[in-house]
């Protein structure tokens, strides 16, 4: 598929796009979609008031060949939320949040991962929920990413000067507030 047909096509959630090839996958499973929801909920919370997290966008890496992806998160300024586009661009994405799944831990951690840093987004993070949870930040360095951390438990990060805390093993509790 081309770049201008997808244009006229509305946003779908249970196919991405890699090379021009249409990659169909099953729907991540329950526990997957609970813990990618709280981990944009709890981004966001630390968030500067200009940026915003969100879950499953699509994001369009490479108009040719097409390549499009739907991260489980993805961090964008607030203004292009707002403006409510049916896709992304990567030069409007900050950080991408992909969370391990069986069928999808191959792809996040090799596929994706080279596809991400081609098409310039600043920051990877891989969530592992496996116990112990954990979390891999990556950012993009002239062109490559490099490993600027690895946690579990409670992650202090930086995200756009930003001092951003994650408690990691409330992505697998059933409620985020308590402890």
């Amino acid at each position: 598929m081309s770049w201008s047909c997808l244009a006229t096509r509305p946003p779908s959630t249970t196919s991405k796009w890699s090379r021009g090839v249409l990659l169909l996958a099953p729907r991540p499973n329950g526990f997957h979609q609970r813990a990618a929801t709280r981990l944009a909920y709890l981004i966001g919370e630390w968030l500067p008031d200009d940026y915003f997290a969100l879950n499953a966008v699509e994001v369009i890496l490479s108009e040719a060949p097409l390549t499009v992806r739907v991260p489980d998160v993805v961090v964008a300024p607030d203004s292009l939320v707002r403006a409510n586009p049916p896709r992304f661009h990567t030069g409007d994405v900050r950080l991408v949040v992909e969370v391990l799944s069986e069928g999808t831990r191959r792809t996040d951690q090799v596929t994706k991962f080279s596809e991400y840093a081609e098409a310039g987004i600043e920051h990877y993070w891989i969530v592992d929920l496996d116990s112990p949870v954990t979390l891999i930040t990556y950012r993009l360095i002239e062109g490559d990413y490099e490993n600027f951390g690895e946690f579990s438990g409670v992650a202090d990060l930086d995200f756009a000067g930003t001092p951003l805390t994650l408690d990691l093993n409330a992505l697998t509790t059933r409620r985020a507030q308590r402890p």
